[in-house]
């Protein structure tokens, strides 16, 4: 008889895990602004997993509502950041977060 695999609310914090630590990664070690956008738009989904894996775990859905609001804000940042982004690169051609001090005083 075959043994059947059950995923656990450890299996998807390992992964959330995984995942959070990939984009902590991207955005501290990568120079291009849409890498790190990408990474910060990584971490906020490990997040959303853990949430929908407690909310699963603990039978509410609580924890799946917020993580839809996480979505909504992960949309709201992705669109400001790119746009401030192409403003930028209009000015100094340029997407390396080292060169950024545009809005510096």
């Amino acid at each position: 008889m075959e043994a059947m695999l059950h995923i656990t609310t450890l299996h998807y914090l390992v992964l959330g895990a995984a995942l959070f630590l990939l984009g902590v990664i991207g955005v501290l070690t990568r120079r291009n602004v849409v890498i790190v956008l990408m990474s910060i738009e990584l971490i906020l989904n490990a997040v959303n997993l853990n949430l929908v894996a407690f909310s699963r775990m603990l039978g509410g859905l609580h924890g799946q509502i917020f993580a839809i609001f996480v979505i909504t804000d992960a949309a709201a940042e992705a669109a400001v950041g790119l746009g401030i982004l192409i403003a930028f690169f209009r000015n100094k051609e340029t997407v390396n977060i080292d060169e950024v001090n545009l809005l510096k005083w």
